[in-house]
């Protein structure tokens, strides 16, 4: 600032204005001003502001060293840049809620489907083959897939050989490795990966029934019948 707002205009100004007009305080002070009244300052409580400080300036401005034109220039220009950002945020605040409402009703309409998602634990029925599948985080030159009983049991293990990033099916006819079919009950998929020797991450896919949708703060979720709640994004196919 050119010049130094001095108590005589304390009727008409705040502390806080007084502050920020003398570059005694920042932006903290006019928003901790403006927030004062209730909840966060609006574009127009800003302009408002804005124009009341730069008037009062004005006024009070030194008539032996006024204020050049480039300042009003640069002042002016920085209340359009809040007031631009401040609606720029209303119109972005608008259309994420708009998005969640439609992937909302969009999510509603896989209850009743069978999803892949994240999970090892699955149930067989006899005669009836699964489908599972790996998530890759790399790709891996060894890739083994092994089913276990409830007791911890092997009872297949696939050799899925080299396979690139991504997701991998992993198709079980519910026979062991002897050719018998498994009896009915709860099983586990566990994944093994490695390229070059080196540990690859391997998340075993599951199948489950879709049950309901869940819209919270962390985001849109699923019901799937085995699996629990899983998030949309985690879905990685769809039947």
């Amino acid at each position: 600032m050119s010049s130094t707002i001095t108590s005589n205009t304390q009727g008409t100004l705040s502390a806080a204005q007084l502050a920020l007009l003398n570059g005694t305080s920042g932006s903290a002070g006019s928003t901790s001003s403006s927030a004062s009244s209730g909840g966060l300052p609006t574009g127009t409580s800003i302009q408002n502001e804005f124009l009341t400080l730069f008037t009062t300036q004005l006024q009070n401005q030194d008539p032996m060293n006024p204020m050049d034109s480039s300042q009003m220039t640069s002042q002016l220009a920085q209340i359009s840049t809040v007031s631009g950002i401040n609606q720029l945020n209303s119109t972005v605040s608008s259309l994420m809620t708009s998005n969640n409402v439609a992937e909302t009703a969009q999510s509603a309409s896989l209850i009743g489907h069978t999803v892949l998602g994240p999970g090892s634990q699955f149930s067989l029925t006899p005669g009836t083959p699964v489908q599972m599948g790996v998530s890759m985080t790399s790709a891996a030159d060894t890739v083994k897939a092994t089913i276990k009983d409830s007791f911890g049991n092997v009872v297949k293990s696939i050799d899925l050989g080299a396979q690139s990033n991504g997701v991998v099916s992993v198709p079980w006819d519910g026979l062991t490795t002897s050719g018998v079919s498994a009896p009915a009950g709860t099983y586990r998929l566990e994944v093994t990966a490695s390229n070059n020797g080196t540990a690859v991450t391997a998340t075993p896919l599951v199948q489950g029934k879709v049950t309901g949708v869940t819209n919270s703060s962390a985001g849109i979720s699923v019901d799937v019948a085995g699996l629990g709640t899983v998030a949309l994004g985690a879905i990685a196919q769809i039947n």
